[in-house]
């Protein structure tokens, strides 16, 4: 799969199959993530393996879609606004990442925001000073969703003098 196929295919999914994945492969995947941009190369992104205990107080309305494993992320702290946009924006880079290498080895991955709600950071325990960018729900996909229609990029484009 090129690159391009992989970007075009990933699909958010919603329904997992209960295989496990094993802790081999899952680092491999979060280890090929870490090489995301970030600045000054303060590698921002910190993660949480989310048991059964917490996952059950997220209390998901579809629980993870039966996700065989749940991380949370989250963004370091930061001395300033513009630090704290661009470790949220690295991080999200890193999450990226994840979720291709995932895909490319016939995983799927979905991003969930419950975690930064104010219940959801409490049960997360994160810290105050910490962004939760993502809980992801990761497993191998029980249903593939089609494709949804884009938005032709040149209608995204302007062109500055």
């Amino acid at each position: 799969m090129t690159i391009i196929d992989t970007i075009q295919t990933r699909r958010t999914i919603k329904a997992f199959k209960p295989d496990a994945i094993s802790e081999k492969e899952l680092n491999t995947w979060l280890e090929a993530a870490s090489y995301a941009p970030n600045h000054r190369m303060n590698e921002p992104w910190e993660l949480l393996f989310i048991g059964p205990e917490t996952r059950a107080a997220l209390n998901h309305k579809t629980d993870f879609g039966g996700a065989p494993v749940l991380i949370g992320v989250l963004s370091k702290p930061a001395a300033s606004q513009m630090e704290r946009d661009e470790n949220v924006m690295a991080v999200s880079c890193y999450i990226q990442n994840f979720m291709l290498a995932a895909h490319e080895a016939g995983a799927g991955v979905f991003w969930s925001s419950l975690g930064a709600t104010v219940r959801g950071r409490e049960i997360l325990g994160a810290p105050q000073e910490h962004d939760v960018i993502a809980v992801l729900a990761v497993g191998y996909p029980a249903e593939i969703p089609a494709a949804k229609q884009r938005t032709p990029i040149a209608d995204k484009i302007t062109y500055l003098p």
